[in-house]
């Protein structure tokens, strides 16, 4: 259901913007779509209805929910008040590349990186492993932020917009695949009953 909800403002991101030059009516009321910029409104909007719907479902803030809406809100807020696309392109770019600043930094910051952190209670693995799955991460938000911008400043904006919600869901499975390719070798060693056995047996 949550991952469901966080592609959702990207499906209407995509929606809105294939709609570009069509009118709708609601009453007197008439709106033109206009492109990027009613695609990055709608964008806007819907991010912020997927962080309170998450927060209700939840019951908690996710943080990475919230500050990536915070993002949606900044860069989204700039390319309507300056009318440049450039903006809301290069916001998964600077979104991704602080993910990433932010996990290699926990690499060497404390005993724990910061899937150990999120994720220590759930699976006990060898430290090993999880610097491999932290790396892992790094590289995954570096690849997607710097392809980000390849597509935006090499191909037409059109295009840019259907690689954003394909890539996205791409992407999202690719991690998903190899995180599990990662972790499978070790995960026998977790017990179905909640205890778990010697967090540095087995470690690398």
């Amino acid at each position: 259901m949550k991952q469901f909800l966080e592609f959702l403002p990207l499906v209407l991101f995509f929606g809105a913007y294939q709609m570009n030059g069509e009118t709708i009516s609601v009453g007197e009321w008439l709106y033109a779509f206009d492109g990027i910029y009613s695609a990055t409104a709608v964008l806007m909007f819907s991010s912020v209805a997927v962080l309170f719907v998450a927060f209700v479902l939840e019951r908690r803030l996710d943080k990475r929910l919230m500050w990536m809406t915070v993002a949606i809100l900044v860069f989204g807020a700039a390319t309507l008040i300056f009318r440049d696309q450039r903006f809301i392109q290069w916001k998964p770019t600077v979104f991704n590349w602080v993910l990433a600043l932010v996990f290699l930094a926990s690499q060497f910051v404390g005993d724990k990186n910061l899937l150990q952190r999120f994720l220590g209670q759930q699976l006990v693995l060898p430290r090993a492993v999880w610097g491999r799955l932290n790396l892992l991460y790094v590289a995954h938000f570096s690849v997607v932020g710097a392809l980000n911008l390849f597509v935006a400043y090499r191909y037409e904006e059109a295009f840019w917009v259907s690689y954003k919600l394909y890539s996205s869901l791409g992407f999202t499975i690719a991690l998903m695949a190899l995180t599990v390719l990662l972790l499978f070798p070790h995960l026998k060693n977790q017990i179905p009953n909640g205890d778990t056995e010697d967090p540095m047996r087995g470690e690398l």
